[in-house]
């Protein structure tokens, strides 16, 4: 039994690692987010940091129309990003689970 408690500890610590291994590589993965005509792209990476946005000279004429935008394709942006990154650490968490019964939920 105390044997099998070690091995679900080690199992544990060596799946966080990986968790943390997976989040530093979120950050190499881009996600590209554009507004429905093109003319305001958002470069995100999975772990959802604003690595570039590119502006079309048109949007620069309306302050209210550019927030708009802004706020729409981020929010795509985001969205999509955040899936990216649940389903990498999810993938992570779910392969380094011990088999502990009753928590199959996880699985």
């Amino acid at each position: 039994m105390f044997g099998d408690m070690m091995g679900m500890m080690g199992k544990l610590k060596e799946t966080q690692q990986k968790i943390e291994e997976t989040k530093k590589r979120l950050d190499t993965v881009l996600v590209d987010e554009k507004s429905s005509d093109n003319l305001l792209k958002v470069t995100l990476t999975a772990n959802r940091t604003i690595k570039s946005i590119e502006i079309d000279e048109s949007l620069l004429q309306d302050k209210e129309q550019l927030e708009d935008y802004l706020i729409l394709t981020l929010n795509k942006a985001i969205a999509k990003a955040t899936n990216v990154n649940e389903a990498e650490l999810a993938a992570v968490a779910k392969e380094g689970m011990p088999n502990i019964p009753g928590m199959d939920m996880f699985k």
